[in-house]
């Protein structure tokens, strides 16, 4: 898959950054009125952070009270047998700047979900982790059909 990456086991910061680079869609975790709450969010990488676009709602007001957030995103690779999880933690800043706008633009970052979502978020990792790891053989008589496993043993 990547060069340099071990197959199992912790990823470097490097590695991490790469899966990050790949995907476009992840899971925005913020903690809202005391309780944790789960946001899927299209995302780009821009100037060292995660840059995704949103409406009023929890995840602006959250940027502007500066909370901290954790963001994820994972994977599995049927040809290699392995799933990878990278988490970034940080805080998240509403983007003002109509210059830093237009470089999240210009990587393509357009909202997937209908209607106006006119706030630029940016969440600058403190702590980045991931981890690889070999998956279980699927038991093919007792595993769900739409297992991502079953596809790499049957």
């Amino acid at each position: 898959m990547e060069t340099g990456v071990p197959s199992t086991g912790n990823l470097s910061h490097d590695a991490c950054w790469e899966l990050l680079a790949a995907g476009i869609v992840g899971r925005l975790a913020l903690v809202v009125d005391g309780h944790p709450e789960i946001f899927p969010v299209n995302y780009v990488l821009e100037r060292g952070s995660i840059v995704f676009r949103t409406a009023r709602g929890a995840k602006l007001w959250e940027a502007e009270a500066d909370e901290p957030a954790a963001f994820e995103i994972d994977g599995y690779d049927p040809r290699q047998e392995e799933a990878w999880s990278v988490v970034a933690k940080g805080g998240l800043a509403v983007i003002s700047s109509q210059e830093e706008k237009d470089a999240a633009d210009a990587l393509h970052l357009e909202p997937w979900q209908p209607g106006v979502k006119g706030h630029y978020i940016r969440l600058t990792p403190r702590a980045l982790t991931g981890r690889r790891f070999k998956v279980n053989r699927p038991d093919l008589w007792n595993t769900r059909a739409n297992d991502a496993r079953r596809s790499s043993f049957e």
